[in-house]
């Protein structure tokens, strides 16, 4: 199968969402990060970079539950630019 170009909305996408991982992430390791999310650091640190764009919903499940992030607020977060600048809030 071929994968088709990202288009720059995907990419911008990617990279919100990396950066919200950043954040949320804050001082805490990324190889502790990932281990507890059951990803690889590499994989962690492509998302984080932008590098991997769209990673699979179980993956960002899994990172957002280890941050304490609500899906609703990554969603929301990373699907309209004004809301990139934001800060994470922490699912209760």
């Amino acid at each position: 199968m071929v994968r088709l170009p990202l288009t720059p909305a995907e990419v911008e996408r990617g990279q919100r969402l990396g950066a919200l991982l950043r954040r949320a992430r804050g001082e805490r390791s990324m190889l502790l990060t990932a281990l507890d999310a059951g990803v690889s650091p590499e994989t962690l640190r492509k998302i984080e970079s932008g590098r991997v764009a769209t990673p699979a919903f179980s993956t960002i499940a899994a990172i957002a539950d280890v941050l304490g992030l609500s899906l609703d607020v990554v969603w929301a977060e990373i699907s309209q630019p004004e809301r990139a600048a934001a800060p994470a809030r922490l699912a209760s």
